[in-house]
């Protein structure tokens, strides 16, 4: 059997370093430096040639460095004759502009996708996409993880009665469905129409929340103007304790201020992303899926079945 093998980039090291004990193997060693025009200057450090690397890389702020850094080991490692390659990508960046809402703009989600694959990439190893159907965009295989069993871990352990799940929009039902399905809670959906990039606006809430305990899940916290919106439009209606779950916490602009001066009690994330220290406060609670990611790379080392860790 080839070696196990796994290299990070500079996106969220702390996470690749937590995979690599979890798995018992050393971090691989590269070099990532910077040109004095910012070019990526990237080297492997060590023999990788007929072996199973995988690459730690969510594509997070600043985006663009973070993908074209991806792109460039990728392309280093397939030169250097590994074996095949996963690109490990708890955080999709552009999975957001997935299909054409309005005339004459791109698909980015789809151009990303084509990207990484044309690079060299094996497969893929992924981690709350905004739609699912980012899956097809690929020409490779596509192994799509779910934080929800760590979430919902956390959620059971906090212990919260007469709870209620609620879905901030439409298209995040399902995912607020699974949610109260296993927390045996109830659920509400707001309808909410978005005004402008990053911006929306709160119009209906759809289910019973007077007096409940809410958790607000969505898979993404980015300006978090979505989430102060639905606690207003929640507290108006006369909801009680407040908590909120995402997988992805972009956090953006003003959106930890937004979250310490909110009504939330919790914010739960995961470590998808790495947090820098001045957003960091007690509001925002970091868990860790490390052992779930790492689990799903000894399944595809071992050739294996991933889908015991589907939820």
């Amino acid at each position: 059997m080839t070696e196990l093998k796994i290299f990070s980039g500079s996106a969220n090291r702390t996470l690749a370093c937590e995979i690599a004990n979890y798995l018992g193997v050393p971090l691989g060693e590269c070099s990532i430096k910077r040109f004095s025009d910012d070019e990526v200057n990237f080297q492997i450090l060590e023999n990788v040639r007929g072996q199973d690397v995988f690459i730690v890389q969510p594509t997070c702020p600043p985006v663009n460095e973070n993908l074209m850094e991806m792109l460039i080991m990728i392309d280093a490692f397939k030169r250097s004759s590994a074996k095949r390659i996963t690109a490990v990508v708890p955080y999709y960046g552009y999975a957001r502009q997935d299909r054409k809402d309005k005339p004459r703009v791109p698909i980015t989600a789809k151009l990303v996708g084509d990207l990484i694959s044309a690079a060299g990439t094996h497969r893929m190893l992924t981690m709350d996409l905004h739609v699912g159907q980012i899956q097809g965009f690929f020409d490779i295989p596509v192994d799509h993880l779910f934080a929800t069993p760590i979430i919902l871990e956390f959620i059971q352990q906090l212990g919260i009665e007469n709870l209620t799940v609620v879905s901030p929009d439409s298209g995040g039902v399902e995912r607020a469905r699974a949610y109260a399905k296993r927390l045996n809670a109830g659920l509400a959906i707001i309808d909410k129409r978005r005004v402008a990039d990053n911006e929306a606006e709160v119009m209906n809430i759809v289910g019973d929340v007077v007096g409940k305990n809410i958790i607000i899940v969505d898979d993404i916290i980015d300006t978090a103007g979505t989430m102060l919106r639905a606690i207003e439009a929640l507290k108006r209606e006369g909801a009680c304790r407040l908590f909120a779950a995402s997988t992805h916490a972009v956090l953006s602009g003003p959106a930890v201020k937004r979250i310490v001066d909110s009504h939330f009690e919790q914010v739960i994330v995961t470590n998808t992303i790495q947090l820098s220290p001045e957003k960091q406060v007690s509001k925002i609670k970091v868990l860790s899926v490390a052992g779930l990611l790492g689990e799903a790379i000894k399944s595809i080392h071992e050739e294996t079945s991933v889908s015991r860790l589907f939820v």
